[in-house]
């Protein structure tokens, strides 16, 4: 601590405008510009009193304006964008702020969503600091929520060729909505929670414990896959063949027989020690995630493992293939992104970091056509990243998790949460890339 010749604290007295150049015996200076304003009271929380820093702006000198130097805080306040995974730098956080201008009084406007508000009783109104909006940002909108699901949505999927949505939950039923009016026109009860669902042209595959139920849409021929041990949790879809991801860390394959119109069994690949949580398909090979913190690349002609993954740290909640790129997400609140090298295997080239675990990955186009990664995060957020720069450009918020995020067509996207609610949003101002 900084001691003057007489045993007082500099700091403070410097605080209060102390040592003034008009030789006032340490009274306050209208000369002394060596005041500082109180950044708790900037924030709108201050409580001190007296307090010994200003509860008010001060004045920009003269110059401050003729030699640039405002101009050139704002640039140096501002985000940065680097468009390659290598250097990019992503400073946009939970809690970065918007200044407004109530009452003659700064409120810091953060990203965070009012608890009080979502229940209907904030008592702060505009004044509030946090947000009372379901979205941040703009290009997306809210069209319509479909209310029916008692418990947590775990599965979305529009077949191809149908005018039916189809949500599946753990309520253990699945519920069919008809596109046009946005009204439930069916529930199937399944006896088990939904743990994952699918389509793949007019077949919709739902996984559940110890068995897949497969049911076509066209002809409402309804199968059921048995071998499975415990729940499935992830399926996919890949030469010709249908993968399921299950609790006992396996991952069964079927074929289908056209001359007998059903599902074979095909193999089991074993290798995972745990639960098998993500699956997905690309450049001719099978990617799984599970709760063994691992990612085990198959080969989808040999169905060998070819690579194992142990670059996370926690559960591997979900896989993405973009471009030439695999990206992973897990709750140890990283998303990773993987490059093949010359020699085929895969390597992180880039890591994301984020204060939340992660549950979902989908990738989209945007209005314009530029691909845009949508991921969600325990914290009940959908975050929105341009890519390759992974610049976030806005968030939807839900009341719990968001378990399920699926693509639709003409914009058209969906999300079901851990209340059963699924939302239907759109991507507006311009054409959309099919």
């Amino acid at each position: 601590m900084d001691f003057d010749a007489h045993g007082g604290n500099k700091r403070v007295f410097h605080r209060l405008g102390g040592g003034g150049g008009d030789g006032g015996g340490g009274g306050l200076s209208t000369a002394d510009t060596r005041q500082k304003v109180c950044n708790y009271w900037r924030a709108g929380k201050c409580n001190r009193f007296p307090c010994p820093y200003l509860h008010r702006e001060l004045p920009l000198p003269p110059a401050a304006t003729a030699n640039g130097a405002a101009a050139k805080r704002f640039a140096n306040n501002t985000w940065g964008r680097n468009n390659n995974f290598n250097n990019h730098s992503n400073n946009y956080r939970a809690g970065n702020s918007k200044n407004s201008n109530i009452n003659n009084r700064a409120v810091i406007k953060t990203d965070i969503l009012c608890r009080n508000w979502v229940q209907g009783n904030c008592m702060y109104g505009e004044k509030c600091k946090f947000l009372h909006s379901w979205t941040v940002g703009d290009g997306f909108k809210l069209l319509t929520q479909l209310e029916g699901h008692q418990k947590v949505v775990s599965g979305i999927t529009l077949p191809s060729g149908s005018d039916k949505l189809y949500s599946g939950s753990k309520d253990e039923t699945v519920r069919v909505w008809d596109c046009a009016s946005g009204q439930c026109a069916g529930v199937i009860n399944l006896g088990g929670e939904v743990g994952c669902m699918i389509s793949e042209g007019p077949w919709i595959f739902i996984g559940v414990t110890n068995f897949v139920k497969a049911w076509n849409t066209q002809t409402n021929t309804d199968l059921s896959l048995s071998g499975p041990v415990g729940q499935v949790y992830a399926m996919a879809v890949g030469n010709d063949l249908l993968f399921a991801g299950t609790q006992d860390g396996a991952i069964l394959a079927w074929k289908f027989n056209v001359t007998t119109n059903c599902f074979e069994p095909a193999a089991s690949l074993k290798g995972h020690s745990l639960a098998v949580v993500s699956l997905v398909v690309g450049a001719n090979k099978l990617y799984s995630g599970s709760m063994d913190n691992s990612i085990r690349v198959w080969n989808l002609e040999t169905l060998q493992c070819i690579q194992t993954l142990t670059e996370h740290t926690s559960v591997v909640m979900s896989l993405l293939c973009w471009d030439q790129f695999l990206l992973s997400c897990s709750l140890d609140k990283t998303i990773k992104v993987w490059f093949a090298t010359d020699s085929g295997n895969l390597e992180v080239t880039y890591t994301h970091n984020e204060e939340h675990g992660m549950l979902a990955l989908c990738g989209m186009p945007d209005s314009e056509g530029k691909p845009v990664l949508l991921c969600s995060c325990n914290d009940n957020s959908v975050r929105f990243y341009d890519l390759p720069s992974f610049a976030e450009r806005g968030k939807i918020f839900a009341k719990q998790e968001i378990r399920a995020i699926q693509l639709g067509p003409g914009g058209l996207f969906f999300t079901g949460d851990g209340t059963g609610q699924v939302r239907v949003w759109q991507w507006c101002n311009g054409p959309v890339a099919t």
